[in-house]
C-alpha cells in the first residue's frame, strides 16, 4: 500500500516506515513537552521570558561545540543513541523533582532552557543520521514520506496533552515522551545494522564526523547569500518570539491553572500541526511548481504582518490561533523549503557549517536579543496593540529579504544554466 503514495522501492520499505516511527516517536514526544514547557514560562510570568531565552543562548553556545566534539571522536551509531539517553535520564530527573515539589521557580526555569535545547538536537540528530543511510537518490524519494512522521508526531503529541493534561496532571505526561524517547534510541540501534534496506556507506557510518559549527562563521561573512540568510532567519526568530510572547499573554488572561493553561498551548499547536499537514500533502509541491521560489518564500512573512495587525485590532484567543496556524504552516511547507532550496546553490562545507550556525546560533541569538527588546517595549506601557504593531516592520523587513533571495537564486540559476534544483525535505521543528 505504501508504493501507491511514495516511490518506494521493495527492499527499502521497512527502513523507510522505521524511519517514519523514529521521526513520530521524536516529534511526537517533543510536541507534549512543548506546552508543558510553556505553560511553566506562562505560570512564572511572562517577563522571566527574557532571562529564560538569554539562558537558552548561553547554554547552546556551549552544548553545540560540546556535540560536535562528541561526533568528531565516535561514530554517529554509537552517539545517537548515547545522546537519546541522556536527555532521557535529564527527562526522569525533572519528572521526580516536579512530583516532590521541590525547587520551584528555579526548576520551571530550567526546564524551559533544557527543552528548548533538546529540541534543536533531536531534529538536527535525526536529519544528519537520515543523511548517513540514504543515499541522495534515495532521499529526493523518500525524505517527504519519512518528514512526514514529524508532522503526525507533532499533532498526535498536542492532542494528547489536551486530552490528558486535566485528568492524568501535565507533570505525569512526561513520561509518555520518556517512552518515545527510547524508542527512538532502539530504531536507530535497528536502522544502523544496515542491510538491503538502506544500502549504509559502511565507512561512513563506521567512522567519526568531524568539523565544528563555529567554522561556518568566516564563510556567512564572505557571501552575500549566507549574510541574506541569516537574516532571514534572524527575522523569523524575532517576529516568532514576539508571537511568542504576545501568545503567552493572551493565554495567562484566559486560561487559570497549570493544567488549563497546558491544555489551551496543546489546543494552538494542535491547529497548527493540522493545516501544515495538509499544506504539505495537497499544496506545497502544486504552489513551487506552478509560482516558483519567490511566491514560496514570501507566504510567511506577508501572513506574520498581516497577522500581527489583526492581534493588534482584535487581541483574542480566536485570532492568535487562527494567525499561529497559518503563519507556522505556511512556514513548515513553503518558507523552509525555499530557503533549503538556496543552500543548493553552495558549497558543502557552507551547507554543513555555515548553515549549522544560521540555524541555531543565529536563531537563538535572535531569540534572546527580540524578547529583550519586547520586554524593554512592554515595560514603556506600549500594550498588547502597541507591541503587535512594532513587530509588523520586522514582518515587512523579512518579505523585502526572502523576496531579494529568490531573485538571487533565479539570476543564479541564468548564469550557470542550471535547471532550478527540487526541494530537499527539511526537519523544523522546532519548531
Amino acid at each position: 500500500m505504501l508504493k501507491r503514495f511514495v516511490n518506494v522501492k521493495d527492499e527499502e520499505v521497512g527502513s523507510v516506515l522505521l524511519s517514519f516511527v523514529y521521526f513520530f516517536t521524536l516529534m511526537c514526544g517533543y510536541a507534549i513537552l512543548k506546552p508543558l514547557r510553556d505553560e511553566m514560562a506562562t505560570a512564572k510570568g511572562v517577563k522571566n521570558v527574557s532571562w529564560l531565552f538569554t539562558a537558552t543562548f548561553v547554554v547552546m553556545l556551549v552544548a553545540v561545540p560540546a556535540f560536535s566534539a562528541l561526533v568528531s571522536r565516535w561514530p554517529r551509531q554509537r552517539v545517537i543513541p548515547l545522546v537519546y539517553r541522556f536527555f532521557l535520564l535529564n527527562l526522569l530527573g525533572f519528572f521526580g523533582v516536579l512530583k516532590l515539589g521541590v525547587g520551584g521557580d528555579h526548576v520551571a526555569r530550567a526546564f524551559f532552557v533544557w527543552v528548548s535545547v533538546y529540541n534543536l538536537f533531536v531534529v538536527s540528530v535525526f536529519w544528519s543520521f537520515m543523511a548517513d543511510l540514504f543515499e541522495n537518490e534515495q532521499g529526493r524519494r523518500l525524505f517527504g514520506f519519512i518528514a512526514a512522521g514529524g508532522t503526525v508526531g507533532m499533532l498526535v503529541g498536542p492532542f494528547l496533552v489536551s486530552l490528558l493534561a486535566e485528568p492524568l496532571g501535565a507533570t505525569n505526561l512526561m513520561l509518555f515522551t520518556a517512552v518515545l524517547l527510547e524508542v527512538s534510541a532502539r530504531c536507530v540501534r535497528r536502522l544502523s545494522r544496515g542491510g538491503p534496506t538502506t544500502q549504509p556507506r559502511a565507512a561512513v557510518a563506521e567512522a567519526p564526523v568531524g568539523g565544528g559549527i563555529f567554522a561556518g562563521l568566516r564563510l556567512l561573512f564572505s557571501s552575500p547569500l549566507l549574510l541574506g540568510l541569516g537574516l532571514q532567519i534572524l527575522l523569523y526568530a524575532a517576529t516568532s518570539t514576539f508571537l511568542y510572547n504576545q501568545q503567552a499573554h493572551i493565554v495567562a488572561g484566559l486560561a487559570s491553572g497549570t493544567n488549563a493553561r497546558a491544555a489551551a498551548f496543546a489546543g494552538i499547536e494542535f491547529w497548527v500541526q493540522a493545516f501544515t499537514l495538509v499544506l504539505q500533502v495537497f499544496v506545497t509541491g502544486r504552489l513551487m511548481t506552478r509560482f516558483g521560489l519567490g511566491l514560496a518564500l514570501a507566504v510567511a512573512p506577508l501572513l506574520t504582518g498581516l497577522g500581527f495587525l489583526g492581534l493588534a485590532a482584535v487581541p483574542t484567543m480566536g485570532v492568535l490561533i487562527g494567525f499561529k496556524s497559518l503563519r507556522n504552516a505556511s512556514h513548515y511547507a513553503f518558507e523552509r523549503p525555499g530557503r533549503e532550496v538556496l543552500f543548493t546553490s553552495v558549497d558543502r562545507e557552507t551547507k554543513y557549517k555555515s548553515k549549522g550556525f544560521i540555524d541555531t546560533v543565529v536563531y537563538r541569538g535572535s531569540d534572546t536579543v527580540s524578547s529583550w527588546l519586547y520586554t524593554g517595549l512592554d515595560s514603556l506601557g506600549l500594550g498588547a496593540a502597541g507591541l503587535a504593531l512594532t513587530a509588523v516592520p520586522f514582518a515587512g523587513l523579512w518579505l523585502a529579504v526572502s523576496l531579494w533571495l529568490a531573485r538571487l537564486q533565479q539570476r543564479f540559476s541564468a548564469r550557470t544554466g542550471a535547471e532550478a534544483p527540487a526541494l530537499a525535505p527539511t526537519a523544523d521543528a522546532a519548531r
